[in-house]
């Protein structure tokens, strides 16, 4: 089992897999045109750096930066951001199992939706390479082979999962009720579900912040013993930062917790 270094992709991503479906083939260019969606974003903006350290039980393993670029950027002739995200082992773990984690995501501004994703991924020496370009107005996208696939409407990729998920409205969140978000992880469409389990406030290295709280909707027996063996913690504000997240798994536990930030779009909920 490899360690999840970058713990954001991993939560959101591949640990909370569960009823994955196959797309079905087909020629991207004989597809209808369905149009864009307008979704508002309040919750960050170009510039925003978030950075993370991960402990693997006492030790500190990695740490995992995400970035939105601060220059203009176009994608298919509309405005987009460019995200980058990146994780690498530290100290002691990067002599014996050396992590090297790049991620990339091209998401349009009007409508929060990805047009391409890429990942490069070296960890331990296990590589994987992957390159999505998507077509979200004809519901469809192609892998780095340039098959073609019918996808859901405006289907998220791993990283662009991560920031759609911060622009969703909780202001009347109750407990027990579940977001999910589609996406294509690993060649399969997935429904990521995340439970709200309440409001919380915690300390962390960097300061004391009021959350909220939720549990993925986990597959378990794969990495974790149940449901509620990891927990992530957002900020309860416009930002939805992620501020910490807990994993008991299988073989150990994993921590992440927010080191530095800047740039963030409004006021972060910090006592």
């Amino acid at each position: 089992m490899k360690t999840p270094i970058f713990l954001f992709v991993a939560i959101i991503g591949a640990l909370t897999l569960h009823a994955q479906v196959k797309p079905t083939q087909t020629n991207v260019d004989h597809l209808p045109d369905h149009g864009f969606r307008q979704s508002p974003n309040y919750a960050f903006m170009a510039g925003e750096q978030l950075t993370y350290r991960i402990h693997y039980g006492i030790v500190d393993a990695g740490t995992a930066t995400l970035q939105v670029e601060e220059s203009p950027y176009k994608f298919a002739g509309r405005d987009a951001y460019k995200i980058v995200g990146t994780g690498r082992s530290v100290g002691s773990v990067d002599w014996f199992f050396k992590v090297r984690d790049h991620y990339e995501t091209h998401i349009d501004k009007q409508g929060m939706f990805p047009y391409r994703f890429l990942r490069n991924c070296d960890e331990g020496g296990y590589r994987i390479q992957q390159d999505y370009t998507f077509f979200p107005e004809r519901r469809a996208f192609k892998n780095m082979k340039g098959e073609g696939y019918k996808s859901p409407e405006f289907v998220q990729d791993m990283l662009s999962s991560y920031y759609y998920a911060r622009t969703l409205d909780y202001n009347y969140a109750r407990i027990g009720d579940v977001y999910t978000i589609t996406a294509l992880v690993d060649d399969e469409i997935v429904p990521l579900k995340m439970k709200f389990i309440g409001r919380e406030t915690i300390t962390i290295d960097a300061g004391t912040f009021r959350c909220l709280k939720f549990v993925p909707v986990v597959q378990k027996g794969r990495v974790f013993k149940k449901e509620q063996d990891l927990t992530v913690w957002i900020t309860d504000d416009l930002n939805h930062i992620p501020v910490l997240a807990q994993a008991e798994i299988l073989v150990g536990s994993i921590k992440m917790e927010l080191q530095d930030f800047k740039g963030v779009r409004n006021t972060l909920a910090k006592l």
